[in-house]
């Protein structure tokens, strides 16, 4: 019997997870599992771990409005060590690059145990861009002990950088298999569809826009280039645009985009209502390293809102 604990914070770290977290379930003559939530995104990651039927069996609670990266980093170490020690894990599961897989993985190995990576070995070789995600899946891919790359220039690069290749899977990404799920489940859509009201005719292009190095300028800048195309095809096509919470993002959209015709500004969508939304776009213009995952997977064309990309 193995003893794992898999450990997630965000929303895109727990859609990735929760086909992992099912096939652990079908495991249990063999896999002792738990799982640890850190809910460095609060509000919205309990919408995912709602939908996905994911129980954790512990819950850090440590989001606060504006922390930084260092705040979320430090919060977490402090947090999960009690778990770690309570449990005494033969691996900790991660995913991604965000700053809790960072945090987690550098705690368990500070406490002796294992690390497993997955979505390992994706890399833009900037490590302002993404950040600090670059940073965090490099400071992971250095202490894991096993890494289940999605391709094979992420495995690839691992062994570049010297990671022993019998370390290295190609798994693919289960946060392709989340998207499929999820779509088998729509039907006939979401009953408040951000879609309703939408001539047959226009063209509906979906936007996300939320990186931290998009911030600023480069955030202006794509919300002037949006308001170019409703003011040139305006009869043509609606925008429509779920805006991350973040303030600076959300100032920054609202002042650019408030109220212009043929702009839809909307809250944050549940996951299921966003892979609708996706399903029925024509065209996805996001900075989301998961939605230039699974916009492909249904064939849908995405423009890439980054200097850089790791996919």
């Amino acid at each position: 019997m193995v003893k794992v604990l898999t450990v997630f914070g965000t929303r895109p770290e727990a859609i990735k997870m929760s086909p992992v977290v099912r096939a652990f379930e079908a495991r249990t003559d063999r896999v002792q599992h738990r799982i640890c939530v850190t809910a460095q995104h609060r509000e919205i990651l309990d919408q995912v771990l709602d939908f996905f039927s994911v129980r954790p069996e512990y819950d850090l609670d440590l989001m606060v409005r504006g922390q930084t990266p260092a705040q979320v980093s430090a919060r977490v170490m402090e947090r999960f060590a009690p778990v770690l020690e309570a449990e005494c894990p033969d691996w900790v599961l991660v995913q991604g690059d965000t700053t809790t897989t960072m945090a987690t993985a550098l705690a368990a190995s500070y406490h002796g145990v294992k690390v497993a990576h997955i979505e390992a070995g994706l890399r833009t070789f900037d490590k302002t861009q993404p950040f600090p995600e670059e940073i965090n899946r490099v400071l992971v891919g250095s202490v894991a002990d096993l890494h289940f790359a999605p391709t094979a220039l992420a495995r690839a690069n691992l062994v570049a950088e010297g990671v022993d290749p019998e370390k290295v899977f190609i798994t693919g990404n289960p946060g392709v298999d989340a998207f499929y799920h999820t779509l088998a489940t729509l039907n006939g859509g979401p009953k408040d569809d951000p879609l309703q009201g939408i001539p047959f005719d226009r063209r509906v292009i979906l936007v996300t826009a939320h990186r931290r190095e998009n911030h600023g300028a480069p955030l202006q800048s794509i919300c002037r280039a949006l308001l170019d195309l409703v003011r040139r095809y305006g009869d043509r096509i609606e925008i429509v645009f779920p805006v991350h919470p973040n303030e600076i993002v959300l100032e920054t959209v609202y002042q650019i985009l408030g109220g212009v015709l043929g702009v839809r500004l909307l809250p944050p969508l549940d996951y299921r209502t966003l892979v609708h939304v996706m399903r029925k776009c024509d065209i996805v213009l996001t900075d989301s390293g998961g939605i230039q995952e699974e916009a492909p997977a249904l064939g849908k064309p995405v423009l890439v809102l980054r200097e850089v990309s790791e996919r």
